[in-house]
């Protein structure tokens, strides 16, 4: 395009428009008096669009119209295609960056040659105004190009310019062009980079020549990754950090816990042994799965604690496990501004690119609820996935592209190249605590061996393998670079590799002394004094609320600010509480559930609830935070109960369900004496977080000795809206159930749900539980309790029946929740005195005793049946059959009545279930 047509012009203007400091001083005086002109005449500037005459009837260097026979002067000519140039290179530059430590061509790579923006070698010694890129103001365009060529198509790639702050920018285009994105590295830095990368090399060889042919996972080929941690954990130290909490796979990871984290290597070398059998029948975990916690100490003196997140083969979700870890710290300690805690996450290429929960988890950062002021995001990028090629794995350029749906630098780097990588790591922790905002490292290196060691790579990739084979390893190459500017000598780089190959013999000998037993990490000083293993029988705090509180506080929560403008139907609400604080009408569910929490917050116990729409709750049952409907001021009912009350926090998430309950789940780790609780919109929303109760939530005590007290309430019940919003699925959980690792329950009543949330906060015994809450019950004017119910009552396992006379009986129902209204009200009209119906609260641990003590009453052989909403196939029914099977605790015939087998839960016609329902519960009397 010639530079002076009319469309060149347009297009100067469009990026004028977009962002002025893109176009030339010239050009951006012309378009200032353009777009002001038309200003002060009453358009609107944004809107302006000027009709532009031919180059010839304007000089923009004069930013005025001027004659016919003017044209823009030549040097404005050359500023502006100058201009395009660096622009080129900080938006392409990337692709023309030596990228790869295997030297593949990339087919991709920009015309950047003076040519394609109209200028020759013939224009190099001009001069030209570079007051924008670092260093003189002005400098020739020879010296213009070679800054950008070294800032951005070395071993350092950059992609910024989607980033739309231009403060943020301007700083990274100013800290890059001014240093040419190089770190100048002392001769201290550079020994601790050798030091730290002869630590990685030498490990992963050890391990390989003493355990032929076992998981290791290498790191071999992505060194690099120690040096880097290193360097990252240390500017963090400088920067106030005190908490970093790590998340990653399987790569590299036994190399992290021995050489960043602190895993006595004695200790890794004893789980490969595996000399005792004995300590691990049916629990544990895979040693690259495990994870660890330790202190480091920085440069010049600094304590950091790491803690490297346990993690399962579901590769990505522990990230938002990691990042509810970092919060709970930060507000453990008052750490509101989120500079005391941050969070490193290692991912792998194909998995950035390829599991949804990375976008969560990057979704997540800006949130108020979720943030904790920036996480580092480093891709080990073995440009490969087990046998999956790049083509194959993902429809981007970058394995990183996700990320740039963030304001924020996505920085690649050769990892052979350690120098480069120390810049990135100093450029990226700097943006980090200088913009509160993520940044990710996508750090090329490669994968020297298989997936794992008994992998044969070259059957799939024989091309890359052949040049793999070829590489020598990142020390030596970067040993090889220092001795070429002789820092340091061989000599010392072989003392350095012998004293450590020295150190893991003396710990492999050690390891296997038969009398050696590692100590495993205690529980954190936050966890002492609370229980994991079997469920006490002396645990039973008095979770009782006095009738003189619980109207104080139905009041309290009642009250709104003298200027705040209550939305009209919530006034009815407001009056409503105040007439249960005065026991002129009962409790309702949501009013339990509000007393509940609020009582346990004056009493010092902090509080955090997330999920979509939990603010107001789904059923608009809740209405924590309240709207003024002239202001759209919210204000939290929960935060002004007490001066002195512990925080509330409750969070309308976003539209996520693993990656909040991963973050919720890693807050419950390091918040033991909070009550913590994610909320799913539907029950069956959990469905798309099954991967994290499956791998964190049911079994992570076994596995790995982690304790939590989450809470996850589950909307659940039969009610006509379909197979979507109908079923939690119980049976799921049941499955899951053994070794009394979760609680699991099914409350009917108000109190029954007041009392399960404050036992599980006040008790010592920690365990995750989960509570299906209703639907329509929220509003059923039979379910209610009363104050006396709050102030003296428990939460009960089973609730014997209270209606029939025991001699009478001659059946027994046994059911859960919701469908007790139904077969009461049925019986009641019906006056079927014979029948009994008794409720499981809780399904798990099983509540054997009570549920003894609740049938003692009826004659042996009495028929019991155990009556459910949910098809025979799901629900409680298959884990009571296969507990019980024909006889009930061995003295009562035991049946089943459900809906019949089906593959979805629920049917989609509201007639129809209503129909099922009538059916059901009809033979339930009958049968």
């Amino acid at each position: 395009m010639h530079p002076q047509s009319v469309e060149y012009v347009e297009r100067l203007f469009e990026a004028y428009r977009s962002d002025p400091s893109q176009v030339s001083p010239a050009w951006k005086r012309y378009f200032d008096d353009l777009t002001h002109g038309a200003h002060t005449n009453g358009a609107s500037a944004k809107a302006f669009r000027p009709t532009f005459r031919p180059a010839s009837v304007f000089n923009p260097a004069s930013g005025r119209n001027g004659a016919d026979t003017a044209t823009p002067s030549d040097s404005a000519q050359l500023q502006d295609r100058v201009d395009q140039l660096v622009r080129a290179y900080r938006a392409r530059g990337h692709y023309s960056a030596k990228l790869d430590p295997l030297g593949f061509k990339r087919t991709d790579a920009p015309d950047l040659s003076l040519r394609k923006f109209q200028l020759s070698d013939g224009d190099l010694d001009r001069t030209c105004s570079a007051a924008e890129i670092g260093g003189p103001t002005t400098q020739s365009l020879r010296q213009i190009v070679d800054r950008m060529r070294k800032t951005y198509c070395r071993y350092i790639g950059v992609q910024f310019m989607h980033v739309s702050d231009s403060e943020a920018r301007s700083w990274l285009q100013l800290r890059m062009e001014s240093t040419e994105n190089r770190i100048k590295l002392s001769h201290d830095q550079q020994w601790r980079i050798l030091k730290r990368l002869t630590e990685a090399s030498v490990f992963e060889e050890f391990v390989r020549k003493k355990y032929v042919g076992s998981k290791t996972f290498s790191l071999e080929g992505a060194e690099s990754l120690i040096p880097l941690l290193d360097l990252a954990i240390d500017k963090a130290s400088q920067q106030g950090v005190a908490e970093v909490v790590m998340g990653m796979a399987h790569r590299g990871r036994l190399n992290v816990l021995a050489n960043i984290i602190g895993k006595p290597p004695l200790d890794i070398f004893w789980e490969f042994e595996d000399s005792r059998p004995d300590l691990h029948y049916g629990r544990g975990d895979v040693k690259y799965h495990l994870g660890y916690s330790g202190d480091w100490k920085s440069a010049t003196g600094q304590k950091v604690h790491l803690s490297l997140c346990f993690n399962p083969s579901h590769l990505e979700f522990v990230n938002t496990v990691a990042l509810g870890r970092v919060r709970a710290k930060q507000d453990q300690s008052g750490d509101t501004e989120r500079r005391r805690g941050m969070s490193i996450l290692i991912h792998g290429d194909a998995a950035f690119a390829g599991e949804g929960v990375v976008q969560e988890t990057l979704n997540l950062s800006q949130l108020e609820g979720y943030s904790i002021g920036g996480t580092l995001h480093v891709i080990v990028n073995n440009q490969i996935g087990f046998t999956t090629s790049p083509t194959e794995a993902r429809s981007t350029q970058y394995a990183s592209d996700i990320a740039k749906m963030l304001q924020i630098p996505i920085f690649h780097v050769n990892g052979e190249h350690p120098a480069a990588v120390a810049q990135v790591v100093d450029l990226a922790m700097d943006f980090r605590e200088r913009f509160r905002r993520d940044v990710v490292i996508n750090m090329y290196c490669y994968r020297r061996w298989g997936h794992n060691e008994s992998d044969e790579p070259s059957f799939t990739q024989p091309l890359l393998y052949g040049s793999i084979e070829k590489r020598e390893s990142v020390r030596e190459g970067f040993l090889k670079h220092l001795l070429k500017w002789e820092s340091i000598t061989r000599e010392d780089a072989d003392r350095l590799s012998q004293e450590r190959h020295e150190k893991l013999e003396q710990q492999i000998a050690q390891a296997r002394d038969e009398d050696y037993l590692p100590e495993p990490q205690a529980y954190a000083q936050l966890w002492k004094g609370f229980l994991g293993g079997e469920e006490p029988a002396d645990d039973e705090p008095n979770t009782g609320v006095k009738r003189e509180q619980a109207a104080l506080l139905l009041n309290k929560l009642s009250d709104t600010p003298e200027d705040f403008h209550l939305h009209p139907k919530l006034e009815r609400l407001v009056e409503l509480r105040r007439e249960m604080a005065r026991d002129e009408k009962p409790l309702d569910w949501s009013a339990a559930e509000a007393l509940a929490l609020a009582s346990l917050s004056v009493d010092g116990y902090p509080i955090r609830i997330s999920g979509q729409d939990s603010q107001r709750g789904t059923f608009s049952q809740r209405h924590a935070v309240l709207h003024d409907v002239e202001t759209g001021r919210p204000y939290n009912r929960f935060q002004h109960l007490s001066p002195n009350q512990a925080s509330f926090e409750i969070v309308n998430s976003p539209l996520s369900e693993i990656g909040v309950l991963g973050f919720e789940y890693g807050y419950s780790l390091d918040r033991p004496r909070s009550l913590v609780a994610w909320e799913a919109q539907f029950g069956d929303f959990l469905n798309v977080a099954q991967a994290i109760v499956d791998q964190f939530i049911s079994s992570a005590e076994d596995k790995w000795r982690r304790l939590s007290g989450l809470i996850l309430l589950l909307p659940h019940g039969f009610e006509g809206m379909g197979p979507e919003h109908s079923s939690a699925r119980l049976e799921r959980f049941l499955v899951m159930a053994a070794e009394h690792n979760m609680q699991i329950m099914y409350p009917s009543t108000p109190a029954q749900y007041f009392h399960a949330l404050r036992r599980q906060t006040l008790r010592k015994w920690r365990k995750p539980l989960v509570i299906l809450t209703p639907k329509s019950l929220l509003r059923h004017p039979a379910v209610t309790s009363t104050l006396d119910e709050i102030e003296s009552g428990g939460f009960q396992r089973v609730i014997a029946d209270q209606e029939t006379n025991p001699a009478e009986v001659e059946r027994v129902l046994l059911c859960s929740g919701k469908i007790y209204y139904d077969l009461d009200a049925y019986r009641i009209k019906q006056e079927r005195r014979d029948t009994a119906i008794v409720r499981i609260e809780q399904f798990y641990p099983v509540p054997e005793q009570a549920l003894e003590e609740a049938m003692s009453v009826y004659a042996d052989d009495t028929p019991v049946y155990w009556v459910q909403e949910e098809p025979e196939n799901m629900g409680a029914n298959y884990f009571w059959k296969a507990r019980y099977g024909p006889r009930l605790l061995g003295r009562f015939p035991f049946g089943s009545i459900s809906r019949v087998e089906s593959a979805s839960p629920a049917t989609g016609s509201h007639a129809s279930h209503k129909r099922e329902q009538q059916e059901l519960v009809e033979e339930a009397f009958e049968r």
